[in-house]
């Protein structure tokens, strides 16, 4: 009997294979999710606009709405002074905040909210400590910084945002929102704030008081600092992150229009968190919002309605300029938009991961800006390194040393480069 099960079986292997062939249809494969290594990156000429001498850095990118353009930068970096703010990074704190500029004195924030205002020869000038009478320093981490009118604003892991006197570190009002948030934004007469529960708030500056507030959609997840609100004299646009944007008239709250920057990146993505990573940017007409998980997005500023999105996740504030948008990816990399329609002009590889005994992995490497200043695209990195690369091509202009690796954005105020570092140190180059 099993000899003719296994004649049988025999018989219909061979009439199998005198069956036709597989019919091939002709034309290109393509991926079903593209290669993004497989970018063919261009030289293409870059329009940027001349160098200006700007006195101050107010907000991240520089001003209210974050957007800057072209700071005037000397070509080659030294460094002048370092000078100590406070605890820096450990595994239960981290450094959130930007350092901000005024009238000559640098502000930070360091991982335990303590406030230190540095002088432009790197002597320090005064010290708040801005944790609530009631918390202990260790309690929370994180908050954000903005200066304006000769007041400093503080926002902190307590969920308090303070007021202090910029020249004498003297405390002028607390106003408890219950919540993180991300870093104030100060424009006219109110402060602007995007709340970690999804509340945005307009506080009177002179005494803390709530003026208005919006409400937007509720997220689970997040991630350590959070966005700003980006403002001007018509909107100002709240971030949030289960990756709603909301935008509202300065004066009286009434929302204009909401919209949500959702999605993943195709393939690999460092994480799917739609929370929106980086302050929004105001560009004339235009506003830039990017997400965590893959997805960055140019919107008509006047009524939210999309002029492009792109497949790329953002970690931190991009910069538009000169035709196009410069940023730093979920994936650890510097990329080059076309502002146009979002398309890569070129992408490079930044360090990724940190290796441990026998090639583990042990984590992965922080990179804070772009910014564009002095000709160059400037990131400064958790590895030590602040790297400038060539705006047109992307190649590598210059290596820096920053001793400890960087915890903050650079910034560039009096042509001089301010960047913190993990050490809770702030390094000037100039």
């Amino acid at each position: 009997m099993a000899n003719k099960i296994l004649g049988a079986a025999l018989a219909m292997a061979i009439i199998s294979a005198c069956g036709e062939a597989d019919i091939i249809l002709p034309g290109e494969r393509l991926d079903i999710r593209p290669d993004q290594a497989a970018t063919v990156n261009e030289a293409r000429p870059i329009g940027l606009p001349a160098q200006r001498v700007n006195a101050d850095w107010t907000h991240g990118n520089g001003g209210p709405d974050h957007q800057i353009t072209h700071p005037a930068l000397n070509a080659t970096l030294t460094q002048v002074f370092v000078n100590g703010i406070g605890e820096g990074d450990s595994l239960r704190a981290r450094i959130t905040a930007d350092p901000v500029v005024a009238n000559g004195v640098i502000y930070t924030l360091d991982a335990r909210s303590l406030v230190t205002a540095t002088t432009s020869s790197g002597q320090t000038a005064w010290t708040r400590d801005v944790t609530p009478a009631t918390d202990n320093a260790s309690d929370a981490s994180g908050g954000g910084l903005a200066v304006g009118g000769g007041q400093l604003y503080v926002t902190t892991g307590f969920g308090e945002v303070t007021a202090i006197n910029a020249a004498t570190g003297a405390e002028l009002w607390t106003q408890d929102l219950d919540a993180p948030s991300g870093a104030p934004t100060v424009f006219g007469d109110l402060v602007y704030i995007a709340g970690r529960d999804s509340t945005g708030w307009a506080l009177d500056k002179t005494n803390g008081r709530i003026r208005w507030q919006v409400t937007g959609t509720p997220a689970v997840a997040g991630f350590g600092g959070g966005s700003g609100v980006a403002v001007n004299s018509n909107i100002a646009i709240f971030p949030f992150q289960s990756g709603e944007v909301i935008a509202a008239f300065p004066q009286g709250g009434l929302r204009r229009w909401n919209t949500f920057v959702a999605g993943e990146r195709d393939g690999s993505a460092a994480a799917n968190i739609s929370d929106v990573a980086g302050d929004p940017v105001i560009d004339g007409t235009t506003v830039y919002v990017g997400n965590f998980s893959g997805r960055i997005s140019a919107m008509d500023v006047s009524n939210g309605d999309r002029i492009w999105t792109a497949q790329e996740g953002t970690t931190g504030t991009v910069w538009p300029v000169g035709g196009s948008v410069f940023l730093l990816n979920d994936l650890n990399e510097l990329v080059r938009l076309d502002a146009a329609d979002g398309s890569v002009i070129w992408r490079v590889a930044l360090p990724d991961t940190v290796e441990g005994r026998f090639g583990s992995i042990v984590g992965k490497h922080a990179h804070y800006g772009p910014i564009v200043a002095g000709g160059r695209v400037i990131v400064a990195s958790s590895d030590g390194v602040i790297r400038q690369f060539d705006p047109v091509s992307g190649a590598v202009a210059g290596l820096t040393t920053l001793e400890g690796g960087a915890s903050s954005a650079p910034v560039v105020a009096g042509q001089t480069l301010y960047v913190v570092s993990k050490l809770g140190n702030l390094h000037a180059f100039r």
